[in-house]
Formats: structure tokens, sequence, C-alpha cells
């Protein structure tokens, strides 16, 4: 993993300074630490609450709310399936099952290889193309089981990238 990725109390504490002025100025620190870090470290919760005058759970609350948080570093790829309405029409519970069995986790899951995490995602603006997945910043249309089984074959096959 990218050493920038790796927290630090002194990163999150430097996070949490730059945007804790803000009204409202949780939900952009948790933004910030999981841009920075991919995920909202639980070694954080103490220092976002003592900086933000809130308690521990308050913060935990905020976290385990929203989806998008995650609260370990994901896979080397992160594969959303949308469940809007939309994508639901056309199919995607079908894949969402076939997805979780084919990966052998469940959402806000990590494959044991540490390859895949599998998440929601509720709506990709691909509607007339769905059912929908977003594979890291790639959006895809019209996934089928098969195409699923194929991109997993892919990207487990991908060489790790070269840091530079």
């Amino acid at each position: 993993m990218n050493d920038s990725r790796e927290w630090t109390p002194q990163a999150v504490q430097a996070e949490i300074d730059a945007l804790k002025h803000k009204p409202g100025a949780l939900l952009p620190i948790l933004h910030a630490l999981q841009d920075r870090f991919d995920h909202v470290p639980e070694g954080a919760v103490p220092i976002i609450a003592e900086s933000l005058g809130l308690t521990r759970a308050e913060v935990h609350g905020v976290i385990s709310f929203y989806h998008h948080f995650r609260t370990s570093p994901p896979g080397r790829h992160v594969v959303q399936v949308c469940r809007a309405e939309a994508c639901q029409a056309r199919g995607a519970r079908t894949l969402e099952a076939h997805a979780k069995a084919t990966l052998g986790v469940g959402y806000h899951q990590t494959t044991a290889d540490r390859e895949i995490t599998l998440e929601a995602v509720y709506c990709l603006g691909n509607c007339a193309c769905g059912p929908s997945v977003r594979v890291d910043d790639q959006i895809l249309g019209r996934v089928t089981p098969e195409s699923f089984d194929a991109l997993v074959d892919e990207l487990r096959t991908q060489p790790l990238e070269v840091l530079g």
C-alpha cells in the first residue's frame, strides 16, 4: 500500500485542524480522512471526538450511518453494484446475488485475497444501461453475471501498479 495512505494521529489531526472551523465540520472531516487514507481509521474516532467536542459514540454513529464511509482499508479494487430502482428493473438484484456468491463476500466486505471490496451504490447515473457497476473510477453498463465474472478475472490478473 502507498505510504501516503497510512494514517498517523498527526495526519488525522492535520485534516481535522484544516476543517474544524467549518459549520457542521464532522462530515467534511470524515470525507477528507477517507479521501486521504481510503478509509476512516478506527483510531481517528477519539481524535475527532475530542477535537469537535463530541462523544465517540456520536462520531461512530455518523460513520456507521453513511454507507460511503469505510472503517478499514478497501481491497485493491472497489466494485460497486448499483441498487437504484432503474438498475433493479434491469436485473441488478440477480447481479447483486451473483456478485456476492462469486466473491464470497457481502456488501462492505473485502475478499480474502484483499483484491476486491464489494459495495452498494444507489445511482451511478447510467440508468438506461443498467444494471451498472463502478469499478474503481470506471462505470460499466449492461453488466451480466457472465460479464461480471470476466471483469473479476481481469481485476485479479492485473499486475500491481508500480509506485513512483
